[in-house]
């Protein structure tokens, strides 16, 4: 895993300003540094080197030198690659997966990404034509950023990079702000630093001569196909043992996050590494250090755990935010800061779970049609009509449910971790010009319109909470640490299959993951396959009535910039009403909190 950021412009500085860019990403390359440099371009990286140790550095070239590339990631299927490339009459000088991107590129051009099977993003530049090729993986497991400002375009895999360069303007995107608040994240493209762009996933680009060229060669999409339930456990048994395999290629050591759920338990019963990582809290209820333990002893290998406390919670959330770039109010975060942290001083690389519950329907949200088939026979015309009184009543208990049953998806699911409601985030945030959901999540709907309502929620999932959400901390937190985190179900060739499955073998009255935990079941030697997913499960809830973090989330409503965007008074009730019991406001508490944390890292703070 590594760091890249490159910029075009015409200016002289280019050595010293690249060298501070891809410094200011060290911690995702510690091992190597390397730049290519002439008039009209510059490009760095930052190397953790996990194959081809001796002579994998960056940038490569092909024979020639006329083209040249910068990646982060790893390509799964290089030496197949390799092989049909050197039958093509390609030379390679190393074996590192990297060169394949090169003599690819000569041989494919636009055609490369369909062909990689991997996580990856990666910049290729024509040297000859001027012409820069910028890629992101089909799921965005990778990130990639851009910038175009004042005759300079630039790129990184991480915002802070751009922090270093004259031609960035550091300015607040105040109209995605109430976006962030209903989505725990930043749904858009845009991100919260105004003119910051992801590279969508399963997305190139092409700019030459000043102009910009973006193009999609990869779409998710669900096409049924109906085997028996039988072949089906036998198929997902297959794939996830050729996929596991896959991922577990490296010339370093490869360890394992575990917690107590199936999909981490899955994994490490497939790969067996000999270390795995699980961190757990004080409060059994949040602790899933025993159950690891338990997996662990029977699979003969080795665990190592960590008790996470409160104070040291609360004390790394600047750093966190930090280096998360932008704000997320997933708790998750923390702990995968912490458990990455831990595996960092072992190894290199680990295996992690994300990606099960988006591609295998994992979540109890998507058994709700199955749950609530009674109301669903109450006429749409009576249960819309409830839903759009029970919108201006007071929230009380039952309410949400009979606002989800009346309105339609499209007008009110926007993934599976909502906090704030449109109404509610008016009423807190102070600016009324901003996006509004349903036009973020428009064209995710618009092309699933003919979808049943489970491939819809499993489609905007994918598209927002996993990619925006999931897959941004994990790439950071581990990062942070100089640990590459690889994501064996987030994998083309899984997807296309679990993209395949009918409804009654993701979900049914009784479960989720059903064919998934069916086939879980084959090697997991504990009970884990039959677990309710507890992710990484944090006691915010009852910390946030406990003085400190009440005084310090306290102190936090009342930053200048806080009385500037919210209503502070609001917002303390939600704090006060939490912490005398009256409501279950956490999450919208640490929303905010996360967002002014972040907020004071990036625009207070002048020392990060």
């Amino acid at each position: 895993m590594c760091g890249i950021a490159g910029f075009i412009n015409g200016k002289d500085n280019k050595k010293d300003v690249i060298k501070k860019m891809t410094d200011r990403i060290i911690h995702r390359g510690p091992d190597a540094e390397g730049f290519y440099i002439d008039d009209n371009i510059a490009l760095g990286h930052r190397r953790l080197s996990i194959i081809d140790l001796s002579s994998g550095d960056q940038p490569i070239y092909n024979e020639d030198k006329t083209i040249v590339t910068v990646f982060n990631g790893e390509i799964y299927n290089y030496l197949e690659l390799k092989s049909e490339l050197t039958k093509c009459g390609h030379k390679f000088k190393t074996n590192c997966d990297t060169e394949v991107l090169v003599h690819g590129y000569e041989e494919w051009k636009e055609e490369l990404p369909k062909k990689l099977r991997g996580m990856f993003a990666f910049a290729i530049y024509d040297i000859k034509e001027k012409v820069l090729f910028l890629v992101r993986d089909n799921f965005g497991i990778k990130p990639l950023y851009f910038y175009n400002n004042n005759g300079t375009f630039m790129f990184a895999s991480e915002i802070k990079s751009f922090l270093e360069h004259e031609d960035f303007v550091k300015e607040l995107n105040k109209e995605i702000i109430p976006s962030y608040m209903s989505f725990s994240f930043t749904p858009t493209k845009e991100t919260l630093f105004k003119g910051v762009y992801r590279v969508d996933s399963g997305t190139y680009m092409v700019i030459k001569n000043g102009k910009i060229k973006t193009d999609r060669y990869f779409n998710i999409s669900f096409n049924i196909k109906k085997d028996t339930y039988e072949k089906t456990v036998d198929d997902i048994d297959k794939l996830m043992h050729e996929s596991v395999e896959k991922h577990m290629i490296s010339d370093v050591e490869v360890g394992s996050f575990l917690s107590s759920g199936i999909d981490s338990s899955y994994l490490v019963a497939l790969a067996k590494p000999d270390k795995t990582y699980t961190v757990g809290y004080s409060d059994k209820k949040y602790n899933e250090i025993e159950y690891a333990k338990d997996l662990t002893s029977k699979l003969s290998i080795n665990n190592t755990s960590k008790i996470i406390n409160k104070e040291e919670y609360l004390d790394i959330i600047q750093k966190i935010m930090y280096h998360l770039d932008e704000p997320t109010a997933d708790p998750a975060a923390v702990a995968l800061y912490f458990v990455a942290e831990l595996a960092s001083k072992d190894v290199k690389v680990v295996l992690s779970g994300e990606g099960a519950d988006e591609f295998f329907g994992g979540y109890n949200f998507y058994r709700s049609d199955v749950d609530v088939s009674w109301y669903n026979k109450v006429p749409r015309f009576i249960r819309r009509g409830i839903a759009k009184l029970c919108l201006h009543l007071p929230e009380i208990k039952g309410l949400n449910f009979l606002v989800r049953r009346g309105l339609t998806l499209e007008e009110n699911y926007i993934g599976v971790n909502k906090v704030y409601s449109e109404r509610e985030a008016k009423k807190i945030y102070k600016y009324h010009d901003y996006i509004k959901n349903q036009d973020i999540t428009k064209e995710v709907y618009d092309e699933f319109k003919n979808s049943d309502d489970i491939t819809k929620m499993q489609a905007i999932d994918i598209n927002f909470w996993l990619i925006k959400d999931i897959l941004q901390k994990a790439d950071r937190m581990t990062m942070a640490h100089s640990l590459e985190g690889r994501v064996p179900f987030i994998d083309k060739e899984v997807f296309k299959y679990a993209s395949s499955l009918p409804i009654e073998y993701k979900v049914t009255k009784e479960n989720t993951k059903v064919a998934l935990r069916d086939a879980a079941k084959r090697v997991i030697p504990t009970e884990a396959y039959k677990k309710k997913k507890l992710g990484f499960p944090v006691p915010l809830r009852s910390w946030m009535k406990d003085d400190d973090f009440y005084n310090e989330i306290k102190r936090v409503f009342n930053l200048d910039i806080a009385k500037e965007l919210f209503n502070v008074k609001h917002l303390v009730k939600l704090l006060d009403n939490h912490r005398k019991g009256k409501k279950d406001n956490y999450k919208k508490v640490w929303t905010i909190y996360c967002f002014l944390r972040w907020y004071e890292v990036y625009f207070i703070k002048e020392n990060i």
